[in-house]
């Protein structure tokens, strides 16, 4: 989370953070935990919100954010494709589960197909 996401622009009261509009910041409790760490990793495809465009999403990963961004290098070389890191959920561009699934298995972390 940056420090901007909670700064106040022009206050009279208390400081409310911008992100959960409470006083006392929430969102900021368990800083690079994801919201989905708490399952299984699974490896899925999404088109929601992007125009139809497939990508294949990796959600469940308990790690640091250095240590997704370490394991995101790693897919995006392995699969040559391109990718981002969103809220502790890995995003690749296309259709790459089962290549994601044999790769992820191979560096030990065990992950299951979800979605047809």
């Amino acid at each position: 989370m940056s420090k901007d996401a909670c700064k106040t622009v022009y206050s009279t009261e208390i400081t409310v953070c911008r992100k959960c509009g409470r006083p006392a910041c929430v969102c900021s409790a368990k800083p690079g935990k994801p919201a989905a760490a708490a399952g299984p990793v699974r490896v899925g495809r999404e088109t929601k919100g992007r125009k139809g465009a497939g990508v294949t999403v990796v959600t469940g990963l308990s790690m640091s954010e250095t240590q997704l961004r370490d394991l995101l290098s790693a897919c995006k070389k392995r699969l040559g494709c391109g990718g981002t890191l969103r809220d502790g959920v890995l995003e690749f561009q296309g259709e790459h589960r089962d290549a994601l699934l044999a790769h992820l298995a191979g560096m030990g972390i065990a992950a299951k197909k979800s979605g047809s």
